[in-house]
């Protein structure tokens, strides 16, 4: 059954944990609004694979930017630094799959639950919470919350 949350202005929907697939990955799917970004950091107990089904966003990933749309995939190996910014045009809808499991586990437990799909809380209303999960995790922020690469679209 799929699960919704808040977490930094954008919905995430897990839709299987790894409590559903033997800790093998976690399935989510993740609804930006046009210009949303994604603070830089790094995952060092899993990997993450990001496939765009509608919209388009740009990730750096390590040395590497590139641009997704619609189709489109890119796999962040574990402890690669990584950050991405949704297009002004359009809101962006993003399957991730972390493997093996805990994007789920860090999803729900520094998200806020969205049963009623309401609006998003305030970003600072996540940032205590999102650093102590993202720490029991082995996530890391490689940057202060809220840096970006210099060549944001």
């Amino acid at each position: 059954m799929a699960r919704s949350y808040w977490l930094f202005g954008t919905r995430f929907i897990v839709l299987a944990s790894q409590e559903e697939t033997e800790g093998r990955y976690d399935l989510v799917e993740n609804v930006m609004p046009p210009g949303a970004r994604i603070p830089p950091h790094r995952h060092t107990r899993y990997s993450e694979h990001l496939h765009v089904i509608e919209g388009e966003v740009t990730v750096w990933a390590g040395e590497d930017k590139v641009v997704l749309r619609h189709g489109e995939s890119v796999y962040i190996p574990m402890g690669t630094p990584h950050s991405g910014v949704v297009s002004a045009e359009g809101e962006a809808r993003v399957l991730l799959v972390g493997s093996p499991g805990g994007l789920a586990r860090l999803v729900a437990d520094a998200g806020t639950p969205d049963e009623e799909y309401r609006v998003p809380p305030p970003m600072s209303a996540d940032l205590d919470r999102i650093r102590r999960v993202g720490a029991e995790l082995g996530d890391e922020p490689v940057a202060q919350l809220g840096d970006f690469p210099t060549d944001t679209p």
